[in-house]
C-alpha cells in the first residue's frame, strides 16, 4: 500500500503516467478499488527502465525525476509522500462492497446491548518481528504493558469502547491481553484470521492501536480516528534508524507511547532465530544481506520494485 500510494503521488508530482506490476495488483485488487493500470510482464521485460531508488521519506529531488521509463525501487511508506493527496489515496483504497459489508456485519455483532459503542482496532505485530527486532534492528516489539496503556487511554476517554484484536501471534495476545472486562474480542475466534479480513476490520473501526509495522499503520490511516502507536522502540544506535525516520512514519497528531527497552538493555530479550521460510519476504531479503541496513551493494540487492513511471 505504501508503494502504491507513493507511486501514485510521485507520478502526479512529475506529470507522469503510473503503472503497477501484476504482483501488486494481485495483492491489492481483491480488497480495494484501485485505478492504476497494470503493466504486463512482457512490457516489463522489454522496456529499458531506469531504476530509481527511494528512501522512506519525501525529498525535494523526487519532484524532478528524470528519464522516460523509470522504475521506482525501495520500501516507501511515509505519509510525507502522499498525505497532501489524502482524499485521493483514501479513494484508491476504498474497499469493495462485499468487503465493507462483511467487516461492518462483524462489528455490528459485537455491539450487544451497548448504545454508545466506540470500536478500537488493535493490531499486534508478532511473527518474524519477535526475532528480527532484537537481533537485527536492536529494537523491541510491543509488550503487555504497552497494550494495557493504549487500551487504558481509550477506556478513560470513551464510555463504551470495544477492542477488536488482530494479530499474526494470536496465542500470545490471548495470554497477554486482559479480556475479563468483556470489551475485548479476538478476531477469527481467537485464531489467526486472513490478513485481508483483519485489515478490513481494523480500517472500519473508529480508532486504532498499532504496535509496529505498516499493516497497523495503514489501518490507522484508513480508519481516520485517533491512532496510538509504539514509539521509540529501537536503541539510539539501531541500524534501522539509518533508513527509518519516525517523524516521517507517524502522523504528528498520532499518539506515541514509549516502548520499554529494558529487556533489550538487560540482554534478556533473546529469541530463537526463525527459519527463512517463516520470515516475511521483505525481512527474509534483509536477513540474507551481509550489511542489512548499511548501504552499498547489499542495500541495492535488498530493494523491491515499487512501480513504474512513464512519460506520455
Amino acid at each position: 500500500m505504501g508503494e502504491y500510494a507513493t507511486l501514485y503521488a510521485l507520478a502526479k508530482m512529475n506529470g507522469r503516467q503510473a503503472y503497477i506490476l501484476p504482483e501488486m495488483h494481485r495483492q491489492l485488487a481483491p480488497l480495494f478499488r484501485i485505478t492504476l493500470p497494470v503493466v504486463s510482464g512482457d512490457v516489463v521485460r522489454s522496456v529499458p527502465w531506469r531504476n530509481y531508488g527511494l528512501h522512506d521519506w519525501m525529498s525535494e529531488e523526487y519532484r524532478h525525476i528524470k528519464g522516460k521509463y523509470v522504475r521506482l525501487t525501495g520500501y516507501p511508506c511515509s505519509w510525507t509522500f502522499y498525505h497532501h493527496l489524502r482524499q485521493e489515496i483514501l479513494q484508491e483504497f476504498s474497499f469493495h462492497d462485499h468487503v465493507k459489508e462483511e467487516a461492518n456485519r462483524y462489528l455490528a455483532g459485537l455491539r450487544g446491548q451497548r448504545r454508545n459503542v466506540t470500536y478500537v482496532g488493535v493490531h499486534v505485530r508478532r511473527g518474524d518481528y519477535v526475532w528480527v527486532m532484537p537481533q537485527v534492528r536492536k529494537g523491541v516489539v510491543a509488550d503487555k504493558a504497552y497494550l494495557e496503556k493504549a487500551m487504558g487511554y481509550f477506556r478513560a476517554k470513551y464510555q463504551e469502547p470495544v477492542f477488536v484484536v488482530t494479530s499474526n501471534g494470536m496465542e500470545w495476545c490471548r495470554e497477554n491481553i486482559d479480556a475479563s472486562r468483556g470489551d475485548v474480542y479476538f478476531s477469527g475466534d481467537g485464531k489467526e484470521s486472513l490478513p485481508g479480513r483483519d485489515f478490513a476490520l481494523l480500517a472500519h473501526c473508529n480508532h486504532t492501536i498499532m504496535t509496529i509495522g505498516t499493516f497497523g499503520k495503514w489501518a490507522g490511516y484508513l480508519a481516520g480516528g485517533e491512532t496510538v502507536y509504539l514509539a521509540n522502540y529501537t536503541l539510539p544506535n539501531s541500524p534501522f534508524l539509518k533508513i527509518f525516520k519516525p517523524a516521517a512514519a507517524f502522523l504528528p497528531e498520532w499518539i506515541g507511547i514509549d516502548a520499554d527497552l529494558s529487556p533489550l538493555l538487560n540482554g534478556t530479550q533473546r529469541q530463537k532465530r526463525p527459519s527463512p521460510q517463516s520470515l516475511s519476504p521483505s525481512l527474509a531479503r534483509l536477513v540474507r544481506c551481509n550489511r542489512t541496513f548499511g548501504g552499498g551493494r547489499s542495500r541495492g540487492w535488498c530493494q523491491a520494485k515499487a512501480g513504474e513511471l512513464v512519460t506520455d
